[in-house]
């Protein structure tokens, strides 16, 4: 019987944030400590909008470091600082021009650091005073989420960008959250100049508050969605919260059905990444303990 393929695995940077933020920190986690070479930046650790020179010297230092440890980075999520704002949602239109820009300058960034993929949540809808949440953003607001989807697309050909990702979120107020709202969407956006494809995350698409336990699942996203998929998210949780646990912590998520499933749908040359968060409080040293544990479980299992 002849064994399956590798599935990539990596690791977003997520758990450097305001800890290992400069390349020369990072790298030599990555690779000495974790023994991984496949990594996602996260612009948690550098704003695409700040002064030119302090950008260029940090893509000069991402790719030397990159290079030096023999690390492959294949793509640059928004991260946690610029998730927070409602983005391209915003319910004043400037304030989406706004976050158009900071895409702009995202991918112009992860160009001249040499990463070709990036990708994020794309806003959120505010909240209504009476605290009623709608099943869909408003047709107006998804039109103009569209348009600036494809312009988004005419911008990162431009800097050499390959392909671009969404990341559904298990929440009314973004978009998509929901399959067939991402089945439209992927339709909608089928003909830009540069590909937007999906990543679904495990601790998303298993939300079971928001979709019930015999819809919260992998495979309900997988199945349909598969031609769309770019990559998948992995942690470790409970199927009631977005956890982003790693896996010290017990939890629903089982590593070899993860990779099983990812195989099963056809996802297994796909990469995944293992994206965790810890308290800014918590201590360095018991985060790597917990890393170089978690990775020690993840790589058998995607192997």
């Amino acid at each position: 019987m002849t064994k399956a393929k590798s599935i990539p695995l990596g690791i977003n940077l997520s758990f450097c944030v305001k800890r290992w933020v400069t390349p020369d920190l990072w790298a030599p986690i990555v690779r000495e400590q974790l023994g991984l070479d496949l990594v996602q930046f996260s612009f948690d650790l550098v704003d695409p909008a700040w002064p030119e020179d302090i950008l260029r010297d940090c893509a000069r230092d991402i790719r030397r470091a990159a290079g030096d440890h023999g690390i492959s980075i294949h793509s640059a999520f928004i991260g946690l600082a610029h998730y927070t704002f409602n983005q391209l949602l915003h319910p004043d239109t400037r304030v989406r021009d706004v976050a158009e820009e900071w895409m702009k300058k995202a991918y112009r960034f992860a160009a001249s650091a040499g990463i070709e993929r990036v990708g994020g949540p794309l806003g959120a809808a505010a909240s209504k005073v009476d605290g009623a949440e709608a099943n869909s953003i408003p047709e107006r607001d998804y039109r103009d989420l569209i348009l600036r989807m494809r312009r988004l697309s005419e911008a990162a050909k431009e800097y050499g960008i390959v392909e671009l990702y969404v990341e559904p979120t298990p929440m009314r107020r973004e978009w998509p959250w929901t399959v067939e709202q991402a089945g439209r969407m992927a339709a909608d956006v089928a003909d830009t100049a540069v590909p937007w494809k999906y990543c679904i995350d495990w601790g998303h698409a298993t939300f079971q508050p928001l979709y019930g336990k015999d819809h919260a699942t992998m495979g309900e996203w997988f199945r349909p969605l598969a031609p769309h998929i770019g990559m998948i998210h992995l942690q470790q949780t409970d199927f009631q919260f977005d956890r982003h646990w790693d896996f010290t912590e017990t939890g629903a998520v089982i590593p070899k059905e993860a990779a099983r499933q990812q195989r099963e749908f056809g996802l297994g040359d796909r990469p995944i990444f293992l994206e965790v968060f810890y308290p800014f409080e918590r201590d360095d040293a018991s985060i790597l303990q917990a890393l170089s544990h978690t990775t020690t479980i993840l790589k058998p299992a995607f192997a």
